[in-house]
């Protein structure tokens, strides 16, 4: 019975809702990969391995690896600012401290869409066709203007310095996240060093950064 499964993985899809399933299997196994390996140790190699497919079959539904992480960072996109516009309704008059540990919590909610954000600017978005980037950047756009026109009107500041603001939080939240994150060469580095790392809050770290940022004016 598994090989038969195996062989019907192997069969090409015939239709568009056939391939939207076996791009979904791919960005699954990708993910879960990412959730315990560097970006680094990632390949279509490795991809295709844990599908249990050839690499062969893997080109038939993707060129790069970068197609597929630039995918799954649009999803997790989507669901970060969807509840940044649910928790920020229109005409709100949150202080900035409960902005601030609203935004953490959501932040804190959305750990690994900021891991996935660290590789975007330098890596993923470097090897993907300008079509896939243009679709991915308007995607982006869209949501972060509309949410940084609530951030403008919460903090009474302009739409320009609302996106500075956000994305300072974003560059900050994903540098933390990339931190906590355990590479395990890491580890094995500082254990032969003999380097204990003080433990990491990443809510705690986000909040309180996010604190001195709503304050602050340039």
């Amino acid at each position: 019975m598994a090989d038969l499964t195996v062989k019907t993985d192997f069969i090409r899809a015939r239709s568009d809702e056939h391939k939207e399933e076996r791009l979904s299997q791919i960005k699954n196994a990708t993910e879960e990969l990412f959730a315990s390996c560097p970006y680094s140790e990632i390949t279509l190699t490795t991809i295709a391995e844990k599908l249990g497919w050839s690499r062969a079959n893997l080109y038939k539904y993707v060129t790069t690896k970068e197609e597929i992480f630039l995918e799954i960072s649009a999803e997790k996109m989507n669901v970060y600012y969807s509840a940044l516009l649910s928790a920020f309704p229109e005409g709100n008059q949150f202080s900035p401290e409960v902005i601030a540990e609203v935004w953490a919590g959501i932040v804190n909610a959305n750990q690994d869409y900021m891991r996935y954000v660290s590789y975007l600017n330098p890596v993923i978005e470097t090897n993907v066709t300008v079509e896939r980037l243009a679709v991915f950047k308007k995607k982006y756009y869209d949501m972060a203007y509309a949410f940084c026109d609530r951030l403008a009107a919460m903090l009474s500041v302009s739409r320009d310095e609302a996106h500075k603001i956000q994305l300072d939080v974003l560059f900050y939240a994903s540098s933390n996240a990339v931190c906590c994150y355990k590479n395990p060469l890491v580890q094995e580095a500082l254990k032969q060093i003999n380097i204990t790392v003080p433990p990491m809050d990443f809510y705690r770290d986000i909040k309180n950064f996010l604190k001195m940022r709503l304050v602050w004016k340039e």
